[in-house]
């Protein structure tokens, strides 16, 4: 189903900041506030075009008829007014359920950006320094080698660090941690063959990564990495909070982010999208179904800050728009319009460069930079990307992506349940983009 342009805004997609419960039905249920009536929004802004428009929805639920995905879920915002929702396609195979505005979603490392936002308000709060090392935090790291090379017999030739890595290297991926998730280095393997990423606690986790050296001196490069999860436990220290429960009382109920949490209750299974990917048994896209997917609360182990979140297009919305809003939403500050800016401000150190965007998907690294927790945009000419200098970004290992443009006033979030793996190459992030500043009229 394609939704008409222009459609009217409702309270819940950008609006009513109620303290309402989240996902994590493990944690408390905050109280409920009722809901205030509905209020009709402007119409679309002059300066988007109704044909621009079509073409980009009309390239959306494309790329389900062409079995690129089984679903899709797309929004794009501009001056603060939803201006195009595409929902087309099944989230469930077994019976064909369609994607629907409510539909519940595998959002991985889009959970990134909001484990970010969770450790600045505790900066903001005075907690620590960007300069503070993070056995601040983590004594366990006092023990932390770096990696400079390997044995001829595979062993890692160890040396000590230069300095503890600092908060501001642990949340831009220059601390050197490792990840698994590629790489055949004796840390990334470590990662895999410990299964460190399915830990059943983040005290567990912390535990195993304190044994893994890092891969590079902190500070000199920047890799993708098990940082944002390290930063969960940092919420979880400072706080006295379990990550969930600091999450659902500080930032998901006050953004009224209800359906966002580590995992899916039962009452809500019916609106969880299956995810889909590619085997060598059937051809096409075919639905995974195996524990570490399921996002249920008897599969679920640590609770990930890295990529452990499910959530809806409204909740992400919110999200989003309280990033374009400096950290204000209807009343609700969550950060202050600095501390936005700082996140969204590049941290890497001279000559390194991205090499992933979260989503699996290739990557032109050129003209990219990388704030707190967030992907840049620094040189969009160098980069390809049409998005004003500035904006930021960041994607999901199922396929998901979001960018904010503050100069352009624009947000746009794709939602969809796909892993890559074997599969054709697929740029929605990019044909995406395109299509939306197509749509702006200069």
């Amino acid at each position: 189903m394609i939704e008409p342009l222009a459609r009217l805004l409702r309270p819940a997609g950008i609006a009513a900041a109620l303290v309402l419960s989240s996902a994590c039905a493990a944690h408390p249920k905050p109280s409920e506030a009722a809901a205030p009536a509905p209020i009709e929004a402007p119409l679309a802004p002059a300066r988007v075009s109704d044909e621009g428009v079509k073409a980009l929805e009309a390239r959306m639920t494309q790329f389900v008829a062409d079995g690129q995905v089984k679903g899709i879920a797309t929004r794009l915002i501009v001056d603060g007014k939803i201006v195009s929702d595409v929902t087309a396609g099944i989230r469930r195979a077994s019976d064909n359920s369609p994607v629907a505005e409510d539909t519940i979603f595998r959002i991985y490392s889009m959970s990134k950006p909001v484990t970010g936002v969770a450790l600045m308000m505790l900066y903001e709060q005075g907690a620590f320094t960007l300069d503070d090392p993070i056995t601040k935090f983590v004594p366990e790291f006092a023990s932390l080698r770096v990696m400079t090379g390997v044995t001829p017999e595979g062993a890692p030739i160890l040396t000590d660090p230069e300095h503890i890595p600092t908060m501001r290297e642990v949340m831009s991926h220059t601390a050197g941690f490792a990840y698994g998730l590629f790489g055949d280095d004796p840390a990334n393997r470590a990662f895999r063959e410990q299964k460190i990423l399915s830990s059943p606690d983040l005290d567990k986790f912390i535990g195993k990564v304190a044994e893994v050296p890092l891969l590079f001196q902190p500070g000199k490069a920047w890799s993708y990495s098990a940082s944002v999860d390290v930063q969960g436990y940092v919420v979880q220290k400072i706080s006295g909070q379990s990550f969930g429960s600091f999450l659902d009382t500080r930032l998901f109920g006050p953004l009224g982010m209800k359906d966002t949490g580590f995992y899916v209750p039962e009452a809500d299974v019916d609106r969880f999208s299956d995810v889909f990917g590619y085997t060598d048994k059937a051809p096409g896209l075919v639905p995974f179904s195996v524990p570490q997917v399921a996002f249920r609360k008897e599969t679920i182990g640590m609770e990930s800050g890295g990529g452990g979140l499910v959530s809806t297009m409204d909740d992400y919305t919110r999200f989003a728009q309280m990033l374009l809003n400096e950290g204000e939403l209807n009343d609700v500050r969550v950060l202050k319009p600095e501390t936005v800016r700082l996140m969204r401000t590049n941290m890497l150190p001279p000559g390194a460069a991205l090499f992933s965007d979260g989503s699996g998907a290739a990557l032109n690294t050129a003209g990219l930079a990388f704030g707190l927790n967030l992907g840049l945009i620094e040189d969009p000419a160098a980069s390809g990307r049409p998005q004003g200098a500035g904006s930021y970004f960041w994607g999901g290992a199922a396929g998901t992506w979001f960018w904010v443009d503050p100069q352009n006033d624009v947000i746009f979030i794709g939602m969809i349940q796909r892993f890559a793996t074997g599969g054709p190459n697929v740029d929605f992030s990019g044909e995406s983009g395109k299509l939306v500043y197509g749509a702006l009229q200069k």
